[in-house]
This record gives C-alpha cells, structure tokens and sequence, in this order.
C-alpha cells in the first residue's frame, strides 16, 4: 500500500513538471468562442486575430474560433469562460451586468454616446480600462473593446415616434437599462438569447428588435421584419475577454504577443464595422423586403425626450459618476470638434 501511495505520488509529481513545461513544447490552443455569423464585424475580427496570433507565435498558439452559437449560446458562454471550457470570448457588453459589474451597463443607456468620437473617448481612455480592470474580480482579464455600431428598430409595422412602439413586443438581451428603455416607450420587453431571435420574429413570438444593422442582415432578420427604423438610440459593443487564470499562466513571450495582436484586431474590428454596417444597409435597402425609416430632427428629438428618463433613472444602479464622466467626454469630444472645424476654416481662408 506504502509503495503504491509513493507511486502515486511520484506519478502526480512528474504529471505537474509535465504540465509546468507543457506550453513550451506543445501547441497552445485558444477557443474563442462568439454567437454571430461569420460575416458580422466580430466574427471578421476574430478570424483577423486567429490569423495575427499564429504568425506572431510561429505556431506555438493555435486559436479554434467557433461563429455562430456552434459551441455555446450567448446566455452560457460566460460560465463556460469562468470554468475555463472556453479561453477567449467578445460578448456584448450587456453581458457583464448579471456577474455584478453594472457600470458595464452604461454602455446600454440611450443616446449617452452621440458620436463614434464620445465612444472612443470612453473606450480607450481611462475609463474604458477601468471598466475591463473590474472584470478581474470575476476570473476574467479584459484585452479590449470591439465596435459593432449603433442600434436601430425592427418592427413589423411602422415606426416613426415613441408612440409607435407601444403595445409592440420587443426582444432584448438581458440588460435592466434595455428593459427600462423600452418600458419607457410602452414597449413589452422579451428576453431571448441572440440565436433565437430569427425564429421568434419569423413565428410572431416577438414583434420586432433592436440591432446594429450588420446584426440585422447577417441574420437575415430583415427577411421577417417590414420596417427598420434608423434611431441610432443605442451603442452595440463587445469587450475582448480571456480566462484569467488561463492567461496568467501563459508564458511572458506568448502574452506579449498576443496583447500586439489583439491591439492590431482591435483597430481592424472598429475599421470594419463602420463600413460592414453601412454595406448592410445597403443591402436591405436593395432586397426591397425592408422598408427603411429615416427620422426628421424633429421626430429624433423626440425620441431623446422619450428616452432621457433612462438615464435619470439608471443613475443609481449603474453609477452617477460614471455617467456623468461620459457625459463630460460628450462635451469635451464636442468641444474638440469645434475647435478643429474653426481651424480648417481659419486655415481655408487665408489659403484663399
């Protein structure tokens, strides 16, 4: 018996040098997993990292990224993270609130975010990193935040004033402030994860949407629902997360490279999506099974009134400094572009 328990533990000694040298001498392998269709901005990015991640490493990574909910939905992808199944993930930011970290929920109230230039601000500035440093507490590092684009109403009846969305049954992820913004419209929120959205809409479960229109087309939502509706009441994001444990025990060498990947995926993921949302417009648009409502000033201000009491009200869940931080950015992101429309008018003039 004596001799036996000394094998053992002579066994489980060798087993742990063995896994302490493992990442030196064989292929490290990063399942990233997301819920997308392979032709949305995300599943692009991901793929564009998979490809900078294996040159950078010569090999010694290999990334499996599985599109589409192939592996895990969006409502268990997170557990399966934690319990490291999974090693790398980009969920909605939405996603963060349900392990405690609400702030993640600001980036879910209406119209915070009037320009791309206010996000960026938030993103890849201090408050951004502070944002992904939380995550931490949850087994999760942060590497970066992914644009998909701002969301837009689906319906299938017409769409053009707050009003007109009440009575209508919506779908939205898990998000408290997503189910207040659409309360507030007199809208009956529904919760679904993002694979089941095509059928609910197809069978008449849910009335209709909110989605990036990338979202919208790749999914072929646009083949079920009547009437998009341009608001551009909310920002659609992702944040870059990896296992912690995972990424901590990786090798110094590996890390590095992979950090200058994800920064050179992150700048190709914000580059396309942009211009992926903008093509797919056009394609809904052109498939003549959609018809697209554009608002006038005066029906956009309206939309900003109807929906302002979110932020008043989410205040105290998400953090009342943190939106007014973002709110700060607004103005100085404003500021900024003033002044640099006075420059090249100034300068204009005397090129004259």
């Amino acid at each position: 018996m004596s001799i036996s328990r000394t094998l053992l533990r002579c066994l489980s000694v060798l087993l742990l040098l063995t896994c302490c040298h493992a990442w030196g001498q064989s292929t490290i392998v990063i399942k990233f997993s997301h819920v997308v269709a392979n032709d949305t901005p995300k599943a692009k990015a991901a793929l564009r990292f998979k490809a900078l991640a294996e040159a950078a490493t010569k090999g010694r990574v290999r990334v499996e990224v599985y599109p589409n909910s192939s592996l895990y939905k969006d409502k268990e992808e997170l557990e399966a993270l934690q319990l490291g199944a999974v090693q790398m993930l980009a969920p909605s930011l939405a996603k963060f609130a349900p392990l405690g970290i609400k702030e993640f929920e600001v980036f879910d109230v209406p119209y915070i975010f009037p320009d791309k230039a206010t996000l960026y601000r938030v993103t890849q500035g201090p408050v951004g990193q502070n944002l992904l440093q939380k995550l931490e507490t949850k087994g999760i590092v942060g590497l970066a935040f992914w644009d998909n684009g701002f969301k837009q109403m689906s319906s299938n009846k017409p769409i053009r004033v707050p009003s007109d969305m009440r009575g209508q049954k919506m779908r939205i992820q898990p998000s408290k402030v997503i189910d207040l913004q659409m309360r507030a419209l007199g809208a009956v929120p529904m919760s679904l994860a993002f694979s089941e959205v095509f059928q609910a809409l197809k069978t008449g479960l849910v009335d209709g949407t909110e989605n990036p229109i990338s979202n919208l087309y790749t999914q072929h939502m646009h083949e079920v629902q009547k009437y998009l509706t341009l608001t551009n009441h909310a920002y659609l994001g992702y944040a870059v997360i990896v296992n912690k444990k995972f990424w901590d025990d990786l090798p110094g060498d590996i890390r590095d490279e992979l950090e200058t990947a994800m920064k050179s995926a992150t700048i190709y993921a914000n580059t396309i999506a942009e211009q992926e949302n903008e093509a797919a417009l056009v394609a809904v648009r052109r498939s003549g099974k959609t018809l697209v409502v554009s608002l006038s000033a005066k029906d956009l201000l309206a939309w900003k009134a109807a929906l302002l009491p979110v932020q008043k009200n989410m205040a105290g869940r998400i953090s009342a400094d943190l939106i007014a931080r973002v709110n700060l950015e607004a103005a100085l992101a404003e500021k900024n572009e003033s002044a640099a429309c006075c420059g090249a008018a100034i300068i204009a003039f005397f090129d004259r």
